[in-house]
């Protein structure tokens, strides 16, 4: 017998916004990334130093996950038996761009140790676990497009085999000032079907 799962809470950041189940909760004027995603931080009173040495990448998907987690009211002291499970296009390209270019002339090779250290895409959900003390699953998928399909059924087969008890999924994309962010947390909590069409519909609202 399936057991249904629900959506109990989501967050967006995209076009110079945050919102979180659907309230916008911070906005600024049209800015750069790196100006907007710290005036964010700052708006949301996130503390974590080590959020201003990662990469935008994982700037992006750690403010999202921290907003929505936050709300979750969980105890960041104790371990939280969440899943992650994210995706996106374009991998950890933003951050590779930046390595590729401190090494290709051979009069100037200097790697950096800060920016090598983010050219896995998987490096965000590490950040996002050590905050919350996540010891449980965790993948980064990469697709051509937003995959509801797949996150729907990979999330449901770690919730069905008792993996995790939850599981904070979805797209988590940035390409210079390109950037979008789209997490939901699923368990049995929550007043929204997790089902394939909500998905995408959440996504697209």
């Amino acid at each position: 017998m399936n057991t249904s799962y629900n959506i109990s809470s989501y967050c967006r950041i995209k076009n110079h916004q945050v919102s979180l189940n659907g309230t916008v909760i911070f906005s600024e004027e049209p800015s750069s990334f790196p100006e907007f995603i710290k005036a964010a931080y700052k708006a949301q009173n996130t503390n974590y130093p080590k959020f201003f040495k990662m990469d935008n990448l994982s700037k992006l998907a750690f403010l999202a996950a921290d907003i929505l987690l936050k709300n979750e009211s969980l105890d960041s002291e104790m371990e939280n038996n969440i899943a992650l499970v994210f995706s996106n296009k374009a991998s950890s390209l933003d951050t590779d761009v930046l390595h590729q270019k401190a090494i290709q002339h051979k009069d100037t090779y200097f790697p950096s140790p800060a920016v090598f250290v983010y050219t896995l895409p998987n490096i965000c959900l590490g950040e996002i676990s050590i905050k919350y003390k996540l010891y449980t699953e965790n993948s980064f998928f990469i697709f051509e497009r937003f995959n509801a399909d797949h996150l729907f059924a990979y999330s449901n087969s770690l919730l069905d085999t008792n993996k995790a008890e939850s599981v904070l999924c979805g797209w988590v994309e940035l390409e210079g000032e390109n950037y979008e962010a789209f997490l939901y947390l699923i368990s049995k909590e929550g007043n929204i079907e997790h089902n394939k069409q909500n998905i995408i519909t959440l996504y697209n609202t």
